[in-house]
């Protein structure tokens, strides 16, 4: 039987608010969590982005949920500081954290004025990360030059074992990419899911299989419709568009003339619950440990409370 688990989208949902949606959630019977991690979100029509470390601190202590988080280290954030950000939640809340790593998208990483590397570049530097960040859990000191410098790092607080550093994955060769160095995967849901899912076996990767499903309820069909439109039309597009496009005003126009129908392609919209969680149920049968529900509205109680029939 696999987890079920809420996805905490801080694009969307202040921090105050996500927090009692989270603690709701639990009460209804979610196991376990996850957050984004994002400095800016899809549309302006989200309105949100906080800080998402800050706010896992404050989400484990309120609940007793285990919680993910999916992060790009390598140009926003030095890959020393999020070992340093994993060592102390993972010391702090024992056995409740992971962390999935990723090459990362423009629309967060710019903020730093670097160039935004091509994806073979970014999957180097993420590679280099993962291998810092390693290290720096197992106790050792740190000097690395290549493309992240590190010198002399050395973490003085540390778990005491290291927590999962998780791939992340969207694509089959990216997943057999990420077999080579990660304690799971987490990929996002749809009909590649599978696939991806079946890419990171087949290359020897171990660990959970992790999915992230995005869905849109309300009482009608048309309200849920309307909700997935309005929310996340900027998400229909695949990579490298999804990757490159660097600002929300720039994800605002081209989703401009979507069509509600698209966006159905890539949320599972409907007012039936029965229906979501036939969908849902299909992604144990594909051998998914966890799956994590995120619910594309920014009302996030309803939704929680209309799914806690399935979690039973």
């Amino acid at each position: 039987m696999p987890t079920y688990g809420f996805h905490a989208s801080h694009e969307q949902v202040s921090p105050r608010a996500l927090l009692d949606a989270v603690a709701a959630a639990e009460e209804a019977g979610f196991g376990a969590a996850m957050s984004s991690d994002h400095f800016s979100p899809w549309s302006a029509r989200q309105g949100e982005s906080g800080f998402a470390w800050s706010w896992l601190g404050a989400a484990l202590e309120r609940t007793s949920l285990p919680f993910g988080v999916v992060n790009a280290p390598g140009q926003r954030y030095h890959p020393a500081i999020i070992a340093q950000a994993v060592a102390t939640l993972a010391a702090m809340y024992p056995g409740r954290f992971w962390a999935a790593l990723g090459s990362g998208e423009a629309s967060n990483e710019h903020i730093t004025g670097e160039r935004w590397p091509r994806k073979q570049v970014r999957n180097a530097r993420l590679r280099e990360c993962v291998d810092v960040i390693r290290a720096l859990l197992a106790g050792e000191e740190v000097t690395h030059d290549g493309l992240v410098t590190v010198d002399r790092a050395r973490l003085w607080t540390l778990p005491a074992d290291p927590p999962a550093l998780v791939g992340a994955a969207v694509s089959e060769p990216t997943a057999r990419w990420c077999a080579e160095w990660a304690d799971g995967l987490i990929t996002v849901g749809g009909p590649q899911a599978a696939g991806v899912a079946r890419a990171y076996r087949e290359a020897g990767g171990r660990g959970p299989l992790r999915v992230q499903v995005h869905l849109s309820w309300a009482p009608t069909e048309q309200e849920a419709l309307s909700l997935a439109h309005d929310q996340w039309r900027s998400n229909v597009f695949p990579p490298p568009v999804c990757w490159d496009l660097d600002s929300v005003e720039l994800f605002d126009i081209v989703s401009e003339d979507v069509p509600p129908e698209k966006v159905a392609e890539v949320v599972h919209v409907s007012a039936d619950v029965g229906r979501h969680a036939e969908l849902l149920h299909s992604y144990g049968e594909q051998g998914f440990d966890e799956i994590y529900l995120h619910h594309v509205g920014q009302e996030q109680r309803p939704f929680v409370e209309a799914f806690a029939e399935i979690l039973k």
